[in-house]
This record gives structure tokens, sequence and C-alpha cells, in this order.
């Protein structure tokens, strides 16, 4: 019986495990070397030029590539638009006129198509190479990404809104949520810091200023002008004092009880996520290696390869042959 149960925990774990996994030995980092050359360079320039335009927008492209990882895969789904057939992911509750960037992954489809061509780089290496570009434009760390992702030709509503994190999660829902991806527990603390920057709506963090205990008094009351108990839902605030700048600020506030959102402060509230929270505030160079680390893991969350899915001509539609 004790027999049968350690193997059936095995069996779970590596289940769990392998689900970051699926398809990575089908990844490569040298995917376009021979097919577009001038590929990844494409995509870097137009990044730059947009976050040059707008700071803000290298985190809103950073979250695309979060919230499509976390929804059956790093597969482009959240790119698609609404159809008849198609339930489009944008119009769940964590994408709902809060997501965006979109214009911009067509602008670097169109760059990256002119560069190669013809329709060879997938919508869903499109968002892993521009979050990663995103995050070295706001002086971040830069990493090896992994390619060769095949586009979806589905797309799901009620699993975005059922997979994607919710900002008044707990930590132990923190924990599954993360887990349910293959991700443990350092994953969640280390891709929780993407936070370091972009806004956060005034819906998002409206309870955590007026219903929760663990938050700098001071800090809430600012807060509290922004975002009015009524009305407001829009209005944004930085997630960090630097939200314009990839650092650990987001950490430190943390210690300090200054996490904007719920699921934030969960991170350093007296539970098995608070040491590591402690270590990035004070080792800069530990966060940027480990968050290269756990970006390239999430990246290699079910990915379509070979010939499953497609390389979409344009990102907002499946093709029509």
């Amino acid at each position: 019986m004790a027999s049968n149960g350690y193997i059936s925990v095995f069996f779970h774990a590596f289940v769990f495990a392998s689900l970051a996994t699926t398809g990575f030995s089908q990844l490569s980092p040298n995917y376009y070397d021979y097919t577009c050359p001038n590929a990844l360079s494409t995509i870097k320039s137009v990044v730059e030029g947009a976050v040059w335009k707008e700071r803000r927008m290298g985190a809103s492209l950073l979250r695309l590539h979060f919230h499509d990882c976390f929804v059956n895969g790093c597969d482009g789904s959240i790119l698609l638009d609404p159809t008849s057939s198609i339930d489009s992911e944008k119009n769940a509750g964590p994408n709902f006129q809060s997501a965006r960037g979109f214009e911009v992954v067509d602008d670097i489809k169109k760059a990256v198509d002119a560069a190669c061509g013809k329709p060879v780089v997938s919508c869903a290496d499109i968002l892993a190479v521009a979050a990663r570009d995103s995050v070295v434009a706001l002086g971040g760390p830069t990493w090896e990404v992994q390619l060769g992702r095949r586009d979806s030709t589905t797309a799901s509503r009620d699993a975005a809104n059922k997979d994607i994190p919710a900002p008044f999660f707990s930590l132990p829902q923190l924990i599954e949520s993360f887990k349910n991806k293959g991700l443990d527990e350092k994953d969640l603390v280390v891709l929780s810091g993407g936070h370091t920057i972009g806004y956060a709506r005034c819906a998002t963090f409206r309870d955590r200023i007026y219903k929760d205990t663990d938050i700098n008094s001071e800090f809430a009351q600012q807060l509290k002008y922004i975002c009015p108990i009524n009305g407001g839902d829009s209005n944004l605030s930085p997630l960090d004092p630097t939200a314009a700048n990839f650092d650990v600020a987001y950490y430190s506030n943390l210690l300090q009880t200054k996490g904007l959102l719920h699921s934030d402060q969960e991170l350093f509230n007296g539970g098995s996520t608070d040491e590591l929270v402690k270590q990035y505030s004070y080792y800069p160079e530990a966060f940027s290696q480990d968050f290269a680390k756990s970006m390239i893991k999430m990246g290699n969350i079910q990915p379509l390869t070979g010939d499953q899915g497609e390389v979409r001509v344009d990102c907002r539609k499946v093709n029509y042959y």
C-alpha cells in the first residue's frame, strides 16, 4: 500500500514537472538561424522603438507573454480576436480592458515577415522574444529564448478566467496556480517580480487598500486618492515606485507592506516565500539570474511544435486555407 502511494506521488510530481518542459527538446534558440537570420534583430528593433515611445509598453508586452503561457501553454492564443468560433481570451476577466500591446505585436509581425520574405516566425515566438527584449530595454536581464513554438487555432476565455492567477489570490492559491503549470514556489516569487515594471488598475487593488490590514497606512491613504471606493476602476497606479525600471524595488516594497496587489503582499506575509522576497530585495543580481531562468521555464509550458498548430499570417486570426 505504501509502495503504491509512493509510486502515485512520484507519478503526479513527474506529470507536473513535465508540464513546463513539454516540447522543450523540440525548441531551440537557433530555430530561425537559416529560415530567417534577421528575425530576432527585427523583433528587438520594433520592441525598443515601442518602449522608447512609451516605457509602460515593456510591462504590457511581458504581461502578454505571461497571460498567454498560463492558458493552454505558450501558443499565441491570447492574440486571437473574437469570432463566431473563437471565444477570445481578450474578453476574459484578467485581460478585458487591461491587456494591451496588441498593436505593437501587429507591427512586429509585419516587420519580421518582411524581413523573412514570408510568414516564418510564429506569433507565440514573437511574444516570447518581445517579453525578453522588453525586460532588457527597461534595464533587466537578458536570456536565450527557446524558439520553434507554433500558433494555436483556438482560444479559451474560460481557461483564461480559470488559470490566470488573480490579484486577490492567497499564497496557497498562488502556489497551486503555478504548480498546475509545472512551476514551483521559487518561480512564483521570481516571476511575480515582473511587477517591478508597469501599472495596475484601481479595480485590481481597491479591496487591498480598503479592506486589508497588512498594508502600510500612509501607502493605503495615498492610493485612496487614486482609487476611490466607488468608481475610477480604470485609474492606474504604478506597481512599484520605479515602474519604468526593472529593479528590485518591488521586493523592497513588500518588506514595507507596500505591495500594491493583495497577491503581491501575500508573498511576504509570514508564509513560506518570505525568505525569497528578502533575498531578492538584498541581492539584485540573484533576482536577475533567477528571473531569466524562470522566464525560460515559463516559456516552455506546453508549446505546440512540429506539425501542431500553424504559423499565423495575422496574429489576430487563424489561417484559412
